[in-house]
């Protein structure tokens, strides 16, 4: 599923799961069920929204349950603005004012959230993944496919209720259905091409023509790209919960102004001053095309590579595999389930591991044993090994 072996901007091995199976399998597997990873992949690279037809009502209940909610609402986890409402009933805005769910410290005031709730309003819990241990590996799991950050946000609405109003996100997202039933309109086209968190909502914009009208019941997904307008509401007498996965990948802008600002620090003519005073006097689209000319230099699209691939292990949560009271056991070791990395060797052959831990330097011998390391062996450079091992990188080969 993700990128095999040694190479630059790879990662090395597989990622498991308790089972035989890699975390990246079961993560795919869990989401995807029977699709096959050639085809999400085409899916993710349209433009078009599809239904994803379920293989059992429980598909999704080892990751997320109403009664997983329940009792994270009764901690002091609990708190604006990751958990918020929304009712698409009230004038303005559909977010339901947080003083009226929290107490004056941003934490939840139970209570008053169930009797809002009641009224109609809908729970979000934004991010969860990041305090859901399942949800977290889940994310965990797709990340070694896309090579992006996934996050999960969850939403249980009411009976007979709406959250919010017909909408557009501007990332792809991948709605999981995981408790009770829940009828979509989903509108073909994109009215605003591509929308990103810079370009938001506009307000302005309408769907054309009809929806598609779809009832998700548990176990179903409906994957919808960023622009495509959509809108959900429960039927009467049922409540609702789904999982919305957000796929965060960068759009070029954002990955060339990356690019610009890595660049901008090693290259002098990035830094060159730009004569507004000859403004009038001498054209500048010459030296704004040899400007531009600079971002199409030979070894800069592997850096920009190497750069993408570096914001996972940076800005995701990292699971290592050991715990508090862990010591390195002998025999066999592999790579650990849940730390992102990336290895990288430079045209001065050397070789540079980028881990949570940082980026590390390594000899030719460790090399090899990072190599052997992804499929399972036991370490030569016991050292190097007792190294990973503090920082989770290592766990008993299965």
């Amino acid at each position: 599923m993700s990128p095999e072996g040694i190479q630059s901007g790879s990662q090395t091995g597989s990622l498991r799961h308790p089972t035989t199976e890699t975390l990246g399998e079961w993560a795919f597997g869990v989401t995807y069920g029977t699709l096959g990873v050639s085809e999400a992949l085409s899916m993710r690279e349209s433009r078009n929204w599809r239904f994803l037809p379920g293989q059992g009502a429980n598909r999704f209940a080892e990751v997320l349950s109403t009664a997983a909610i329940d009792a994270h609402l009764r901690t002091d986890a609990a708190r604006t603005p990751r958990i918020a409402m929304a009712d698409e009933s009230q004038r303005g805005s559909a977010g339901v004012p947080a003083e009226e769910f929290t107490l004056d410290d941003g934490r939840v005031d139970l209570p008053r959230l169930l009797a809002r709730f009641d009224a109609g309003a809908s729970l979000v819990v934004s991010q969860f993944d990041e305090t859901h241990p399942p949800l977290q590996r889940l994310c965990r799991g797709l990340e070694k496919l896309f090579l992006h950050a996934v996050q999960a946000n969850l939403y249980l609405t009411p009976p007979a209720a709406q959250g919010f109003r017909t909408h557009y996100d501007t990332h792809d997202v991948l709605v999981l259905q995981v408790e009770g039933r829940k009828r979509w309109r989903v509108w073909d086209g994109e009215p605003l091409p591509r929308p990103t968190r810079r370009t938001g909502w506009t307000g302005k914009l309408a769907p054309e023509g009809e929806p598609h009208t779809l009832l998700l019941e548990p176990g179903d997904a409906l994957y919808i790209p960023r622009g495509v307008f959509h809108d959900a509401a429960t039927e009467p007498g049922e409540t609702s919960l789904h999982i919305t996965l957000g796929f965060l990948e960068p759009s070029w802008a954002e990955a060339l102004r990356q690019l610009l600002d890595d660049v901008e620090a090693t290259d002098p003519g990035l830094r060159e001053s730009v004569p507004t005073w000859r403004i009038g006097e001498d054209d500048l689209h010459p030296a704004l095309e040899g400007t531009l000319a600079r971002l199409a230099a030979p070894g800069l699209a592997e850096r920009l590579q190497n750069l993408l691939l570096s914001h996972l292990p940076q800005d995701r949560q990292p699971l290592p595999a050991r715990g508090l009271m862990d010591r390195m056991p002998e025999g066999p070791l592999r790579l650990a389930d849940g730390m992102h990395h990336h290895v990288v060797q430079g045209e001065d052959g050397v070789v540079a591991l980028h881990w949570p831990g940082g980026v590390d330097i390594l000899t030719a011998e460790q090399m090899d044993d990072l190599t052997a390391l992804a499929d399972g062996a036991i370490p030569r450079d016991r050292d190097f090994a007792a190294h990973l091992w503090r920082h989770g990188m290592l766990e008993r080969d299965r």
